[in-house]
């Protein structure tokens, strides 16, 4: 009984020492949502080079999208203009890191890892589309030209003549001498930059359910009200399960295995090639993952492999491997995967070096002598967001069990 009043004791600390950071990260994620729209993100992410590549690490870096929310929008900007290379930044940026993420990790892990984990999440992301995008570019230049000839006659926005068959897309060149008008209020891929009088109107390079996902509210205080509204449900939704599940793992490790336990191979390549393995086939987001990463702090792993462990877990998890795989093809699947592990081990070495060379303090501030904010506010931020919890879980779960009762 003492040992679990003990574990009772752990959880509940970590919680409420974690519920003001994770409210506070949230509202900001949320807000982020509404007012940076995807239609925007898409514009600034088109092209090839370095700077699309470096723009969609820093733009998706701060975005609220875990490892489910993250494949959809990306399958979106690739298909509506990004290069592989800035998709791939993308996909992994966004993930790896975020607002909710880093206030997080200031609480569990110390404002070190809070500092570091960003930047190796956004230098992740850009060496990533870089080794993609150039695998992109060594495969487009060993293509032979007829074969780029008959790529550009498909294509619906080439610039290329038109085949001598008349072609049945709705984008191909018209071959009549008379060319039909482009009607005002519909938008083709062909048709001028300009945009369309009306919003609803879509063309064939568009869907009207991706104009209805883009649409944000008009004016600040409702895209404020819809983004608080927004971090409340969806993204307490998406959050919830893993994140007690790491605070409860971290509060089993603080509990029951002594720090020395795993100090003996906790750092080094061993260390970090154990936490690609561990966090590969999780699918878990960046939130979520900084508990988890705090019990393998606690374990005595060291710094560098629980950075490793942040990095890779939301970014090579099966589901995105898949995406990357059938969206830019099985060698951008190999450059994806060495960028992301490649620097997420490369960042390790230099946290384990920085924390032995200059003695950065890097261990959760929990604890009593560590809690900064006054108790009304902690007690209070842990109630709100177990309630907000338990709200999504209900309304995650409880359609399922009455599907289920119902069949």
């Amino acid at each position: 009984m003492n040992t679990l009043t003990t574990l009772g004791a752990n959880f509940l600390e970590l919680f409420l020492d974690s519920a003001p950071w994770l409210l506070l990260g949230l509202a900001i994620a949320g807000l982020i949502k509404m007012f940076v729209p995807m239609s925007w993100m898409r514009k600034q992410l088109g092209g090839n080079g370095v700077w699309p590549t470096v723009k969609a690490a820093v733009l998706g870096a701060p975005l609220p999208l875990c490892s489910c929310g993250v494949i959809p929008a990306a399958v979106g900007l690739r298909r509506s203009g990004a290069s592989k290379s800035a998709t791939t930044a993308f996909l992994v940026a966004t993930p790896e890191t975020g607002v909710d993420s880093v206030s997080v990790s200031y609480v569990l892990l110390g404002p070190f890892l809070a500092v570091v984990r960003p930047i190796a999440a956004i230098s992740s992301a850009i060496v990533a589309g870089l080794l993609v995008g150039r695998d992109s570019e060594e495969t487009a230049s060993a293509a032979t030209a007829p074969a780029t000839a008959e790529a550009a006659s498909e294509s619906c926005c080439s610039k290329a003549k038109a085949a001598p068959a008349p072609m049945a897309s709705c984008c191909a060149r018209r071959s009549q001498s008379q060319p039909e008008p482009v009607k005002a209020d519909t938008v083709s891929c062909c048709a001028s930059k300009k945009p369309a009088p009306k919003a609803e109107a879509v063309g064939c390079c568009a869907s009207k359910a991706q104009a209805k996902a883009d649409a944000l509210p008009v004016g600040v205080v409702n895209k404020i009200r819809a983004g608080l509204a927004f971090a409340a449900t969806d993204l307490v939704r998406d959050t919830t399960l893993w994140l007690l599940v790491g605070l409860f793992f971290a509060a089993l490790v603080n509990t029951f295995v002594p720090q020395e336990f795993l100090a003996q191979w906790g750092s080094g390549i061993m260390a970090m090639t154990v936490m690609v393995l561990v966090s590969v086939p999780m699918y878990i987001c960046a939130s979520a993952s900084t508990p988890i990463a705090a019990g393998f702090l606690l374990a005595g792993v060291s710094p560098g492999a629980v950075l490793v462990f942040m990095l890779a877990g939301p970014a090579t998890n099966i589901a995105t491997l898949g995406v990357v795989r059938n969206e830019l093809g099985k060698r951008a699947l190999w450059a994806y995967l060495g960028g992301v592990i490649g620097t997420a081990m490369l960042f390790g070495f230099f946290t384990d070096w920085a924390v032995l060379e200059f003695g950065f303090l890097v261990m959760p501030m929990v604890g009593e002598e560590h809690r900064m904010l006054p108790e009304l506010l902690v007690y209070g931020s842990g109630i709100v967001l177990a309630v907000l919890m338990a709200k999504a879980m209900m309304d995650k779960w409880l359609p399922v069990a009455k599907r289920t009762a119902t069949a």
